[in-house]
């Protein structure tokens, strides 16, 4: 079975360099994200179109347009519109052709796209009406009763709202019934316990949709991680036995947050270290 892959953003973000680089000084990280005045640097909410014949498989669905203006210039959300709904009217998809939304976890800005635009006075809302949702049981836990340290990282309406749609399945293992054999969901609980990453199994190999294990190409180093992760060294450890294992079966990454590069293949370095190789901007109905 052939599936063909596109990558859509969503509504960009800026966050702070400092606490997207952990404990990297910003001497070393300026090199890979130049800041703004304010120490911001450029984030894209990239999502990845899967068509699989007559279905259509949405991976993640970025920040979207939730916020009420205030919030939306807290967080850095730098368009007022929902753009993930325009990008995918430009490749031929509404709200309503989405069979499935495949959340890794349900921090904001990853799965805040699945909600429709801000209208004041009106209750958050879904934006796509006939998909079935895919979340891992953990991080759908997680949601509903958070830690005070990521507590502000989520909707409080989004899981009752997935919930009442009677589409969701939550994932325990690495298999979804919904999404069937060619999908791999591989657990990581480095940034966040029980988010699930979407390997799709093609023609060219495993591509594996990196969620906020691997944010972008600088995080790709092995010992660059977030200040966001709740536990930093968990991550390091997930992050070298899952590079290992994709380089070694010719996989590549999907990346959600790197404003310039979407995706990539791995090679080694002359020092023995997986490291990112033939970077690519966009991916246009590529064979997966």
């Amino acid at each position: 079975m052939t599936l063909r892959l596109w990558s859509v953003l969503g509504n960009a973000q800026k966050l702070d360099g400092g606490a997207m680089f952990g404990n990297a000084p910003k001497a070393m990280w300026s090199q890979w994200a130049p800041s703004d005045a304010h120490n911001r640097i450029d984030l894209a909410c990239r999502c990845l179109v899967v068509r699989d014949r007559d279905r259509v498989i949405l991976c993640e669905a970025g920040i979207g347009a939730f916020f009420p203006p205030e919030l939306r210039v807290r967080y850095g959300v730098q368009e007022d519109r929902h753009v993930l709904l325009e990008q995918l009217a430009a490749i031929g998809v509404a709200p309503a052709d989405v069979d499935v939304v495949v959340l890794s976890h349900l921090h904001f800005d990853h799965a805040g796209g699945v909600l429709a635009a801000h209208a004041p006075g009106q209750p958050l809302a879904l934006a796509f009406p006939n998909a079935r949702y895919v979340v891992g049981r953990q991080a759908f836990e997680r949601a509903q009763r958070p830690h005070a340290r990521d507590r502000a990282s989520f909707v409080p309406e989004l899981p009752g709202l997935l919930a009442a749609t009677g589409r969701l399945e939550l994932v325990d293992g690495e298999a979804s019934a919904v999404l069937g054999p060619q999908f791999r969901l591989r657990a990581s609980d480095g940034h966040t316990p029980g988010m699930r990453l979407v390997e799709v199994q093609g023609s060219r190999g495993p591509l594996l949709f990196c969620a906020d294990l691997i944010p972008g190409l600088p995080w790709v180093r092995r010992a660059i991680t977030m200040g966001y992760d709740r536990f930093p060294e968990l991550l390091i450890d997930e992050k070298t036995a899952l590079l290992a294992d994709l380089q070694a079966r010719d996989g590549r990454l999907f990346f959600t947050h790197d404003p310039q590069v979407a995706a990539c293949r791995l090679g080694r370095d002359d020092k023995g270290n997986v490291v990112g190789r033939e970077p690519v901007a966009a991916l246009a109905g590529a064979v997966a």
